[in-house]
């Protein structure tokens, strides 16, 4: 990555996150973890999505000139977020990633990234009840 200020950059861009997000979802509403937490139209989901990582990782500021400050684990507060959930998400998003053309340094790098906020969302025990 040593030749892009950025690892939106050292990706591909845009493009690269589109791809990320197209084949990440699915995989959400296929986990018998995660899918519950999603809403049926999943478009909205995707797009807002599309707009935090192209902006996490250093593209332009999408998200914040579309919703504000991400403040993403206030909105993630109402949803029970257990670390299986959190690790759930994240293996979606590595087998998401595996299936692009993007490097694996690259792709190890982002679920790296993507780990922080992932854990940081985390807000019920594993030991509690899911309903």
């Amino acid at each position: 990555m040593s030749s892009y200020a950025t690892i939106y950059e050292a990706i591909g861009g845009a493009d690269a996150i589109r791809d990320i997000v197209t084949r990440f979802y699915p995989k959400v509403q296929a986990h018998p973890l995660l899918a519950p937490l999603f809403p049926e139209d999943i478009q909205p989901v995707v797009e807002k999505q599309y707009l935090f990582l192209s902006q996490f990782m250093g593209g332009p500021p999408l998200y914040s000139d579309e919703y504000g400050h991400p403040m993403m684990r206030a909105r993630h507060m109402p949803f029970p977020i257990t670390p299986e959930h959190a690790a759930a998400w994240l293996a979606c998003m590595a087998e998401a990633l595996s299936e692009t053309s993007i490097p694996e340094p690259l792709q190890k790098l982002m679920i790296e990234r993507l780990s922080g906020p992932a854990n940081h969302f985390v807000n019920t025990a594993s030991d509690s009840s899911q309903h």
